[in-house]
């Protein structure tokens, strides 16, 4: 990293890119551009990752990210605890065989595998983000705890900022060329900013509290839930387990609009709550920690101001039902990352940035609806949500939601700006602007997911058996335009690169006829297709990647 005096005599360190929050979206930040070689520091001002766990829901597409980033194994180990619970449990009281199952299984039947190598995982945050933090140092990146931002400015080449060592108090300068605030939903970033945010506000309160009981594990017996609903009218809550055997967390309801403080929450009144909720007035419990937390649905105006980008919290917080927001988080991350690349390489010009808030942003604002309608569904302890028509109605599945999503607008060619975001059902068959396919094929002696092929960069699909010239100008344009294009030849014959599993249609699955192809972006997304072979297929191509890159 270079370093030179900076005012007064602090150091001054110049990178491409300043990480504000270090918590699972600025190390997710951190890990995805670590893989793409991209130089960046990280900042965080508390001392270590999170001891709190929380944040626990990993899906699909979070995952799918996360095994191209090479990390997958090491969550599903940190993961092993809570690896068999699966369900969500809704019931009065969890004494005798009272509820209902919202579902049992996340994936019943494994139909999951049809669309994804990957599935959910249940990963408390406390366990995930050490894994993170450890693979992003891995990689080089200059990750920086106990490290507090304290002033920014931004100017037309960059942003300069001031920040200080909570253990020594020395302040250094950091110039970057970027700034990716990922600092929370009371983000200082965005507040100086000035930039406002739309949606309905505050939800409902809740206070996490962790306990310990060992005979909790008998009352609960083989019910391995994700997360159990308790809706006794005088202690409602929601139990999460830990470890399945003497530790716990609950979330109990909180009301400060009603004058309740924080300090109301007594060891005493935490432990009585907890007995009462899960109708056992003998239970043991211990009070471990408390911490409070508020569920809101909120959406910044703009992910971008000049060379300024907001991410997870900060730019969006939705209701925690279903883990909604620290996956969208992620995949915010995930999304800029390799813009940032592209446009600090100069294979893409500054505008690709901007199609980061042209996709993000419609996707955050459709799902925070989606998870605070699915709080309703729960019964979330304390969500009482304003009465209206349809608030309440049951929600059809969420892999269209976490899997599903669409960019209608932004770096792709050939959608349709109308589409729904977020679909009805779950399609996934090569539209531009929806995630590619996903389809097991052979790399010589290899086996590997289609999905594993992008990350580092632009990927051109082409049938192999009618090639239509396609791979060849490929070949050519990523020369001439000096771009990471990779192009794969998919079929049987001698000339495929790719050989799909079990005679898998390929040309079927991306909506392809004999002789087309389809551009995958770094993230997975399609950007492009053309169904069958066109007249001039360079200059189709070309215009395509100039429009997708920005690059005029």
């Amino acid at each position: 990293m270079n370093q030179r005096a900076g005012h007064a005599g602090d150091p001054t360190h110049e990178v491409p890119v300043l990480i504000v929050g270090g918590s699972l979206v600025g190390l997710s930040t951190s890990l995805f551009l670590g893989r793409l070689g991209v130089r960046h520091m990280l900042v965080e001002r508390h001392a270590g990752t999170s001891i709190h766990p929380r944040g626990r829901g990993n899906n699909v597409r979070t995952m799918e990210l996360f095994r191209v980033a090479g990390v997958e194994r090491a969550i599903h180990q940190a993961a092993a605890t809570l690896a068999d619970n699966h369900g969500i449990l809704q019931t009065p009281t969890l004494v005798g065989d009272a509820g209902e199952w919202l579902f049992r299984d996340i994936d019943p039947g494994g139909g999951l595998a049809r669309f994804s190598p990957s599935s959910w995982c249940l990963c408390s945050q406390n366990d995930l983000e050490p894994v993170l933090l450890d693979h992003a140092t891995g990689l080089g990146g200059d990750l920086r705890f106990h490290t507090e931002l304290m002033s920014f400015d931004s100017d037309p080449t960059g942003v300069t900022a001031v920040v200080k060592s909570r253990e020594t108090g020395e302040h250094s300068t950091i110039r970057a060329d970027y700034l990716v605030a990922a600092d929370g939903p009371r983000s200082p970033v965005r507040e100086q900013l000035g930039i406002g945010q739309s949606g309905p506000g505050d939800l409902f309160h809740n206070v996490s509290i962790t306990f310990r009981s060992r005979r909790l594990a008998e009352v609960v017996g083989d019910r391995r839930f994700i997360v159990c609903y308790l809706t006794s009218p005088d202690a409602d809550g929601a139990l999460l387990p830990v470890d399945n055997r003497e530790n716990w967390v609950f979330h109990a309801p909180w009301h400060p609009e009603q004058g309740e403080s924080i300090e109301a929450f007594t060891d005493e009144r935490c432990a009585d709550h907890i007995r009462r909720a899960i109708g056992d007035t003998s239970l043991d419990v211990e009070i471990t920690g408390k911490a409070p937390w508020h569920a809101a649905q909120r959406v910044a105006r703009t992910y971008r101001a000049g060379r300024v980008l907001l991410a997870g919290d900060s730019a969006h917080e939705m209701s925690p039902t279903g883990a909604f927001g620290s996956n969208t988080g992620i995949q915010d991350a995930h999304n800029l990352a390799w813009k940032l690349a592209a446009v600090l390489g100069g294979w893409a010009g500054d505008g690709l940035l901007d199609t980061y808030d042209a996709e993000r942003r419609p996707v955050a604002e459709a799902t925070s609806a989606r998870a605070a309608a699915r709080s309703v569904e729960h019964s979330h302890p304390g969500f009482a949500p304003p009465p209206g028509p349809g608030g309440g109605a049951p929600q059809r599945g969420i892999l269209n939601v976490a899997l599903g999503y669409r960019y209608p607008n932004g770096a792709v060619v050939g959608t349709d700006p109308a589409t729904a975001v977020v679909p009805e059902k779950l399609v996934l068959t090569g539209e531009p602007g929806s995630r590619a396919p996903h389809l097991w094929v052979r790399r010589q002696d290899e086996r590997i997911s289609t999905l594993d092929l992008y990350e580092r960069s632009l990927v051109l699909l082409s049938d192999a058996a009618e090639p239509g010239g396609w791979h060849e100008c490929a070949t050519r344009l990523a020369e001439e335009m000096s771009l990471p294009l990779a192009s794969y030849r998919v079929g049987s014959g001698t000339e495929a690169d790719l050989v799909p599993e079990d005679g898998a249609d390929w040309l079927e699955g991306h909506g392809l006829a004999p002789g087309g192809a389809v551009l995958v972006r770094p993230d997975g997304f399609v950007a492009w297709r053309s169904p069958g072979p066109v007249p001039d297929a360079e200059s189709t191509l070309r215009q395509v990647l100039t429009l997708t890159l920005a690059l005029r």
